[in-house]
């Protein structure tokens, strides 16, 4: 008879599996299969787990955590998904690339593109109930990002197991380097045009953010704090597309623009 200990160490040596295949793949630069099946017995709660041990590897290896990143901010997108909510992921500095600075060969898996407002935080947020004022006093400046976003599952064939797993989807970002103060930005109504390659391919504004980029951020803000792991001055907020993802093969270049706070850029070198 298995006991429910067995049962146990059972499922958390094939969470730990999974993770691992996770890291392989980046590390070697392979996708592998969807692990959607083997989630799915332990749904969400399994797929976080997951991501959350590939966290923990990371920084017991030295890595530093800087920030998270929100997914699956717009309606539409969590409809294909068949959630009802955003995911999230962590943000390492080495994953962190500055306005203008290439994205290396092979760095990431499957690249693809997102603009998106960067939120940096003056105060921790500590609080499972913090409140929207509290959010916006915690802001100490905003700047335009892009995400390059990236998969180890082939294919881009992910569920929304998949993508948790796989830290949401994120490869790495690039920041623009001229802070903007938030006090007079509705950020709701900005506009975002991308260019890559020189033709515009993906356009939104702050709407595509659950209505508002701080709404997301809020969210972010209270999960991280209900989990134990809440947001800290100085950190990185990355609050979610502000428009269709594109397509980031090697020699592309990619320029955002963001209205009210300005440019940022990203070249993906060549092999």
């Amino acid at each position: 008879m298995t006991t429910h200990t067995q049962t146990v160490r059972a499922q958390s040596t094939a969470l730990a599996d999974l993770a691992l295949r996770l890291r392989e793949a980046e590390l070697n630069g392979v996708a592998i299969s969807p692990i959607r099946d083997e989630l799915a017995a332990g749904g969400i709660e399994a797929a976080y787990e997951v991501q959350r041990l590939n966290e923990d590897h990371a920084i017991s290896a030295g890595r530093r955590v800087v920030g998270r990143k929100i997914g699956l901010t717009s309606p539409a997108v969590q409809a294909q998904m068949g959630v009802d909510q955003p995911d999230f992921g962590v943000l390492f500095a080495d994953m962190c690339l500055a306005d203008g600075e290439p994205l290396a060969a092979n760095a990431v898996l499957q690249p693809r593109v997102e603009a998106e407002i960067a939120l940096v935080l003056n105060k921790d947020l500590p609080h499972p109930d913090t409140t929207i004022t509290e959010l916006i006093s915690a802001v100490d400046h905003l700047l335009p990002a892009i995400e390059i976003v990236g998969s180890r599952i082939e294919n881009w064939d992910i569920s929304i197991l998949d993508t948790i797993a796989d830290n949401a989807s994120c490869g790495q970002i690039v920041t623009g380097t001229v802070p903007v103060l938030p006090t007079a930005l509705d950020l709701s109504a900005v506009g975002m045009a991308m260019e890559v390659n020189g033709k515009v391919r993906s356009v939104g504004s702050g709407a595509a953010c659950l209505g508002h980029p701080y709404r997301a951020a809020l969210w972010l803000v209270r999960r991280m704090a209900s989990l134990g792991r809440p947001l800290r001055a100085g950190e990185i907020l990355m609050t979610g597309a502000l428009g269709p993802m594109v397509d980031f093969p090697a020699g592309a270049n990619a320029v955002a623009t963001i209205q009210g706070l300005g440019q940022v850029r990203i070249t993906h070198e060549e092999n």
